[in-house]
C-alpha cells in the first residue's frame, strides 16, 4: 500500500470533489463517476486501515456490518431495496484502489449487464 492517501480519502478531506449522497463519522457514499448501473453509489469506511472486504471483515467486524447496512439504507432510498452489493478484492478481480468499498447497483439490471 502507498503511503500516499487513497483518492476515496482524499474524498472524505474534501480535497477531491464527490456527489456524496451519504455520510456518518465512520462510512462515506459518493456516486460512481463511471456508473455501470442506474445507481451506482460507492460505500467506503473513513478509516484507510484495511484494502479490501476480508481484511476488515477480520479487523472490525462492527465497521463491515456498519457498511452493509449503510448500503441497505441507499439502495431503500435509490432503487426500493433491490441492488447488487460488490466488493473487489485484488488487481486480477478489478480493484483499482485499495481502500475497502463496496458497489452498490441498482435500477434495472439484466444478467449479463454487469458482465456476469
Amino acid at each position: 500500500m502507498s503511503n500516499s492517501p487513497s483518492i476515496f480519502s482524499r474524498i472524505v478531506a474534501r480535497e477531491i470533489p464527490a456527489d456524496i449522497v451519504f455520510e456518518s463519522d465512520t462510512i462515506i457514499a459518493f456516486r460512481d463517476i463511471a456508473p455501470k448501473a442506474p445507481v451506482h453509489v460507492l460505500v467506503v469506511p473513513k478509516t484507510e486501515q484495511y484494502s479490501n472486504v476480508t481484511e476488515l471483515a477480520a479487523g472490525d467486524p462492527a465497521l463491515l456490518a456498519e457498511l452493509v447496512a449503510t448500503a441497505q439504507q441507499l439502495a431503500d432510498e435509490q432503487c426500493g431495496g433491490q441492488f447488487r452489493l460488490i466488493f473487489n478484492t485484488g488487481e486480477n478481480a478489478g480493484q483499482t484502489v485499495f481502500h475497502v468499498h463496496a458497489h452498490v447497483l441498482g435500477g434495472t439490471l439484466t444478467e449479463g449487464s454487469l458482465g456476469f
